[in-house]
């Protein structure tokens, strides 16, 4: 079976207003041009690393103007749609860092809250994600019309594990939305995504942020597209704009066939010092 994705790399800025509008235009233009799912980055709605300006941008989920424009867009273009996340307020004091995939009826299908969360010490650059947002507690797998679909969120790519574990729970393609640092992205971006595929054997999709954001920061980009053998078979580079990709699923089952890594797993202990 052979599905056509479409990718939706952005430069999100700090207005959710003009996010929602410029997101419902894109997911019209890649269900134009042939996109039956389509995949957008992580913080698709607002992307502001000032936390009180933000603060007063950020909705609970029914309140979202962003999530109410994809909805739409969705149900107008008859297409499924990955969200990749939107920072929205939790049940407590903190925001959670939250993805969607959206049906073509313009309803939720699954939602997943990132479980990893971005603290890290970069040298120029430092980050404390767990400072404002709560973590998630579910791995999710999600089924589509083509397979199931496993959800991640940019930082989750650094856990083996949890890909795994959503490969063995019968996802064949996994999302990996993102808003990578550049720093961390020109180290480690196409090898971490590679790797995930390769061990899984699953279709790696990875929309991603990209360029010189509107509150300083500065993004990766180069949205992937990676198949289950490691093939990088779509890579967006800097430019924002929408990809596509076709890719076919009998790729996973051939792939394991080949290296049935997910089957030759065997416990074992650590032993010493």
């Amino acid at each position: 079976m052979t599905l056509s994705i479409g990718l939706i790399q952005t430069n999100t800025g700090i207005d959710p207003v003009i996010e929602a509008e410029l997101l419902a235009a894109q997911i019209g233009e890649a269900a134009a041009k042939g996109a039956q799912i389509i995949f957008t980055p992580e913080m698709s709605g607002l992307l502001d690393r000032d936390r009180s300006r933000a603060a007063s941008k950020i909705r609970h989920e029914a309140d979202d103007i962003v999530l109410a424009a994809v909805r739409a867009a969705a149900a107008r273009h008859h297409v499924w749609v990955h969200l990749g996340s939107l920072a929205l307020r939790g049940t407590g004091d903190k925001f959670v860092n939250r993805g969607f995939l959206i049906g073509p009826d313009g309803e939720i299908t699954a939602r997943y809250a990132k479980i990893h969360l971005f603290d890290v010490a970069l040298g120029t650059e430092s980050w404390r994600e767990s400072a404002a947002y709560d973590a998630g507690e579910e791995a999710v797998v999600a089924a589509t019309p083509w397979g199931a679909l496993g959800l991640t969120i940019c930082y989750d790519v650094r856990f083996p594990a949890l890909h795994r574990a959503l490969a063995l729970a019968g996802a064949q393609i996994i999302a990996v939305p993102a808003a990578f640092t550049r720093p961390t992205g020109q180290a480690h971006w196409h090898v971490l995504l590679r790797a995930r595929a390769i061990e899984t054997g699953c279709w790696v999709i990875a929309a991603a942020q990209t360029g010189e954001h509107a509150d300083g920061r500065a993004t990766y980009g180069h949205s992937l597209v990676i198949s289950p053998w490691g093939e990088v078979v779509l890579d967006m580079g800097e430019a924002p704009g929408i990809g596509i990709a076709h890719i076919d699923m009998a790729a996973v089952a051939a792939a394991r066939g080949k290296v049935p890594a997910l089957e030759h797993a065997r416990p074992f202990r650590v032993v010493g010092p």
